[in-house]
């Protein structure tokens, strides 16, 4: 599947609309918790190790969900007005604000509890939000 951005001259919006998708997909807006949750996770990625949130948006070893291998993946094709996607977009443009209170602890990776990757194997989680589980 190919997903293709209509360009917006203010390169913000577009930031903004990659990490909405990404959100989506990562946790389809099952719960406002979860979405919070998941942008709490991008904004402690970008003060921790300095990360623009365009390279955050972009970068496949944070989420698999851009991967087309990931079952997830489809869901990065939501449409626009969609009302649970609009909710991550409205969390994702507070967090880029630094409005968004840090629900995950300072967590920057994560996995869902269907799969354990082999780093998460010999370290504990420090919250878990939904079918999602959170790490340092």
């Amino acid at each position: 599947m190919q997903l293709t951005l209509i360009n917006n001259p203010d390169d913000t919006q577009n930031v903004s609309y990659k990490l909405a998708r990404i959100v989506f997909a990562e946790t389809r807006a099952v719960s406002l918790q979860i979405v919070e949750a998941m942008a709490s996770l991008i904004y402690n990625i970008h003060v921790k190790y300095e990360k623009s949130f365009e390279d955050i948006s972009k970068d496949k070893n944070i989420f698999d969900v851009l991967t087309e291998k990931s079952e997830r993946h489809q869901y990065l094709a939501v449409a626009a007005d969609d009302r649970k996607f609009q909710m991550c977009l409205r969390i994702i443009k507070r967090m880029m604000r630094g409005g968004l209170k840090d629900s995950v602890f300072g967590a920057t990776r994560f996995h869902h509890s269907d799969v354990i990757p082999q780093w998460a194997i010999a370290r504990g989680y420090i919250t878990e939000c939904e079918d999602i589980l959170f790490y340092l």
